[in-house]
């Protein structure tokens, strides 16, 4: 039987629901707020004195009247509480101090190449040594975007075959740690948030599809403004559905042919150097240094035949996968992120004329497949906007995080 919420829960949700109707809009009066909310002007002036008291919002001027006393207009006071988003990517981890509007106050970065485990896991902490020791407070909490298969709702990252985790209880060990809340996703995922947050056009109860088109190929999917994990929480796993289904190339998940043999940065790369060993792709041959997806972007912007094809063949398959989340999905909004995206619009062509040839004609024509334009940074901006989530988190005071026993302040 549901029961009435009691009155300290009422209270939490009017003042989250008054301070959402802020965040979301660059400025705004009390007035409007209550006649946005359906909350008395009384209780949004009472919320609204508690977020000033707080620091999470400002008075920032005197509104326009059509008569009557001029509205004194509100505004979110960004640098009051921080964040920080982590990406995991294969090659490098990124960490940020991000503020309540998505800005980055600070980056840091460490390579990864070739290390894996616990070694892997030691990077990661020097990362967050780094960023819980800076002077932004107060830091609320640590959003974390992983590689591989994730099991959100325990913070665990089941299987991480480049960094070698398997069953790592990632959030348990770093909350344990810094005494932060800490939150961690697939990082598709994460950059379906990131793009859903602080990406343009996207309607608060809206659906949206961010395919992740790095080392792998992952999908995140959010429905009608909510993450969709699916059942045992690997829905966005296209990468390891199998597109080439006869003499495809190994897959690092045991099978042949998966799209991530066909569409992925590293699958370019591969695909590339077999070129150049074969002597096909003579100005690759003749570029100075190992193929590299910067090399084949250079090749590509000079009009070089071999390195234009093997980005349309990727774009080709891509777009093949995307006809399947058409057909499946039926949403309106896919927005394309990672390293590929650096092919821009003749990689994106060659995505929608695949998906559109692959699509029911009235559902192709009604999908919007994009680039996003968060950049390389959208993973660490998903991964922090996830903390934003509970509200709660902002009321938590201003001390610094506490650093583990022997790392530096």
């Amino acid at each position: 039987m549901m029961q009435k919420a009691t009155r300290t829960q009422t209270k939490d949700h009017n003042t989250n629901l008054v301070l959402k109707t802020i965040i979301d809009t660059a400025s705004i009066s009390r007035a409007e707020i209550a006649r946005t909310t359906g909350l008395t002007r009384t209780t949004v002036s009472d919320i609204v004195a508690d977020l000033l008291v707080e620091g999470l919002v400002k008075e920032i001027g005197v509104g326009s009247s059509i008569g009557g006393k001029s509205p004194i207009l509100l505004s979110l006071e960004p640098n009051s509480r921080f964040l920080i988003g982590l990406d995991l990517a294969r090659n490098k981890f990124t960490g940020a101090i991000v503020n309540l509007r998505g800005e980055i106050r600070l980056k840091v970065e460490q390579e990864v190449i070739g290390v894996d485990g616990e070694a892997a896991l030691n990077l990661l902490y020097e990362m967050l040594d780094q960023l819980v020791g800076t002077d932004y407070l107060p830091i609320v909490g640590i959003g974390i975007g992983a590689p591989g298969l994730v099991n959100a709702n325990d913070g665990v990252v089941v299987s991480a075959v480049n960094l070698d985790w398997k069953d790592l209880p990632l959030a348990r060990l770093v909350q344990a740690r810094y005494h932060l809340p800490v939150e961690v996703f697939n990082d598709s995922q994460a950059a379906a948030i990131g793009e859903y947050t602080f990406g343009e056009g996207h309607t608060p109860e809206g659906s949206l599809v961010v395919i992740n088109v790095r080392y792998g190929v992952g999908a995140g999917i959010i429905i009608n403004g909510q993450l969709f994990h699916g059942d045992g929480g690997g829905a966005g796993e296209i990468g390891h559905i199998v597109v080439v289904p006869q003499g495809g190339q190994p897959c690092r998940c045991g099978k042949t042919g998966c799209l991530e043999t066909v569409a992925s940065s590293h699958a370019l790369i591969e695909k590339v150097q077999r070129l150049v060993a074969e002597g096909q792709a003579a100005s690759l041959a003749r570029a100075s240094g190992p193929v590299s997806l910067e090399t084949i972007e250079s090749a590509f912007r000079s009009g070089d035949a071999a390195a234009a094809e093997v980005v349309r063949e990727a774009g080709h398959y891509l777009g093949v996968a995307i006809s399947n989340l058409v057909g499946t999905l039926n949403i309106h909004q896919i927005v394309l992120a990672g390293d590929m995206t650096c092919f821009g619009e003749a990689w994106l062509l060659e995505i929608r004329q695949t998906m559109a040839a692959n699509t029911l004609e009235r559902l192709a024509e009604a999908t919007q497949v994009e680039i996003g334009k968060l950049g390389p940074n959208g993973i660490i901006l998903g991964a922090s906007a996830m903390i934003l989530q509970n509200y709660s988190l902002l009321f938590s005071g201003s001390r610094r995080p506490e650093m583990p026993s022997g790392a530096a302040a």
